[in-house]
């Protein structure tokens, strides 16, 4: 497991460390990651199951949570089982090609669900803003079209990279020192000019990730706005409720990956293993707590998986 660094030597196979320094006790660590991980496929799937079956539950804030969920299945899914491999049996390799595979779907997943988060801020825009031309609005077709609008924005920014890193001649090292592919940390193994790849993924961000955080609080001065002139205190507070989730998950969203990418930045006394498993939690806690959070804090759910769960017991 050792890195080469040849001249004219191009890596076709890469090693994962897992989490360094902590190689020790990965067997005690992949016990939070396996829980977070059954966790998030249980209560995701039923989520999704809840959606589609009942028709109760057919307008477009559900139905863009079922959006939600299943990029939440995805994004674990595509990394949660190879930190697994790595902890449980020490499966450390991985083809470039394969490498290449996990970080493209890492990357558009992540951006699908910030798109989500951000039509999500939309639809409370229009029910509260709007609410008597809320359905007529948001149609089922609209809908539709906005669900391949995402897919479109997310798989066609992130296929480029596939072509970028393909160029590539890895030449340096080898060795992962965390537990999944990501773009830049592989195109760092390269003896090649990296420039394009990096300016492409900040514009990537910038034109993604950062404008759609711009345009939710953006929506949710407006939607601020608008409650603010309600003369009634208790209807300002009924709703100011039916944002509560989505707020909530906006956060554990983007705060742990805000963190995540200002930490080693400010706080270079921060060790690795530290970094690596913020980067990890940035996945994991997201996928894990947001059909909590809506079953939690919202009633036609949490009826629904009540009727659900008695029926299966009856």
């Amino acid at each position: 497991m050792t890195a080469f660094n040849h001249t004219g030597v191009s890596h076709t196979v890469f090693y994962f460390v897992g989490i360094p320094g902590l190689e020790d006790k990965h067997v005690w660590i992949s016990i939070p990651f396996f829980m977070s991980y059954v966790i998030a496929l249980l209560g995701n799937s039923l989520l999704i199951f809840i959606i589609l079956t009942k028709r109760s539950l057919h307008e477009p804030m559900y139905l863009f949570l079922c959006m939600l969920s299943g990029a939440d299945l995805i994004l674990s899914t595509c990394t949660v089982p190879q930190a697994l491999a790595i902890f449980w049996f020490n499966a450390r390799e991985i083809s470039l090609d394969r490498c290449i595979t996990q970080l493209f779907f890492i990357h558009s997943t992540f951006i699908s669900e910030s798109g989500i988060l951000l039509v999500m801020a939309f639809d409370r825009y229009i029910a509260i803003c709007y609410p008597l031309r809320y359905t007529t609005i948001l149609t089922h077709t609209l809908i539709g079209k906005i669900g391949v609008t995402i897919f479109l924005r997310s798989y066609g920014t992130i296929f480029p990279i596939i072509f970028l890193l393909k160029r590539l001649t890895f030449c340096k090292s080898n060795i992962f020192p965390t537990t999944v592919c990501e773009h830049i940390a592989v195109a760092k193994f390269s003896c090649d000019d990296i420039r394009v790849n990096f300016w492409y993924g900040f514009f990537v961000l910038l034109s993604t990730v950062t404008l759609d955080v711009m345009l939710i609080f953006v929506s949710y001065m407006l939607i601020l706005h608008a409650v603010f002139r309600i003369p009634s205190r208790d209807a300002r507070h009924k709703t100011l409720n039916t944002c509560g989730s989505h707020v909530c998950v906006i956060i554990l969203f983007y705060g742990p990956g805000i963190f995540s990418a200002f930490t080693p930045r400010f706080a270079h006394h921060i060790l690795p293993h530290v970094h690596i498993l913020l980067a990890n939690v940035c996945i994991l806690a997201p996928t894990m707590l947001n059909p909590i959070i809506y079953g939690i804090k919202t009633k036609q759910i949490r009826d629904q998986v009540s009727q659900v769960l008695c029926q299966k017991k009856i």
